[in-house]
């Protein structure tokens, strides 16, 4: 019932305008304390992101100091240069280049066998050119043998008599 008062009356809605308006200075005088912490969280962060480009900047002024000595080594290739192999890894290495090598041995056969796969059409039509020649032989061979093996028994029979 007051709340259906307050509303028809007009001095209660001046009452209820002047509270709003207290409240919001309150929420007003609060956010001052929160902001501040807010920028205190912000500056903390800015501080360490200061700190790792100060960093990287440091970082980056010492390569440039090296440039001269970067770009030789750089334009020097590498394979004129021994590599220090810790102990422990000599096994290895050894293990290795023997892998390495058997690697390169095998690949020039695989090579070969790879550049010849296009010349192996015509070498199987040669093959069955000399297979159809060879069978032509063979079967001469058999007729000159029975022509040979019948001119022994004549020749037998001749010399008996």
């Amino acid at each position: 019932t007051l709340d259906l008062t307050c509303k028809k009356n007009p001095c209660f809605v001046k009452f209820s305008e002047m509270e709003q308006i207290a409240n919001i200075q309150a929420e007003i005088n609060q956010v001052p304390p929160l902001l501040l912490s807010i920028n205190f969280q912000r500056f903390i962060h800015g501080d360490q992101k200061c700190q790792i480009f100060q960093d990287m900047n440091r970082h980056l002024e010492a390569v440039l100091k090296e440039k001269r000595t970067l770009r030789q080594r750089l334009m020097k290739p590498r394979c004129q240069e021994n590599l220090p192999i810790e102990a422990p890894f000599h096994k290895y290495v050894v293990e290795l280049l023997t892998e390495a090598v058997t690697f390169i041995e095998k690949l020039e056969s695989h090579l070969q066998t790879v550049r010849s796969i296009p010349q192996i059409p015509s070498v199987m039509k040669n093959m069955d050119t000399a297979l159809t020649k060879t069978e032509v032989l063979v079967t001469e061979l058999e007729e000159l043998t029975e022509q040979i093996l019948k001119w022994r028994e004549l020749q037998k029979g001749v010399h008996s008599d």
